[in-house]
């Protein structure tokens, strides 16, 4: 029987989260975490910054998806439209401070 907030995972169980693009429940650890700081989303790369999570597949085009239907906003419950920038770099590779 699965429990619930689990997903069965490589032979146990593993918490899952929602990719506020695509919408599709998966393993966290399949997941980048991102949380909202000074308006900016930025990557929580080892999971530790504090303050509301919204979950993420790295990818482009679940980056896309999110912000063609204004997840972020919704998913971080603040008003007005968010930078999504270091999250993009993140995403493509470039060098920039991440945290």
């Amino acid at each position: 029987m699965r429990q619930h907030g689990k997903l069965e995972y490589g032979g146990h169980a593993a918490p899952q989260r929602t990719c506020v693009g695509c919408r599709v429940r998966t393993a966290k650890s399949e997941l980048l975490r991102l949380v909202q700081v000074e308006g900016q989303v930025v990557p929580d790369l080892r999971g530790r910054l504090s303050g509301r999570g919204a979950s993420l597949h790295p990818s482009l085009s679940c980056l896309e998806l999110a912000e063609r239907r204004r997840a972020f906003p919704r998913a971080f419950r603040v008003q007005g439209a968010l930078d999504v920038s270091r999250v993009r770099a993140h995403l493509e590779g470039e060098p920039r401070n991440v945290m």
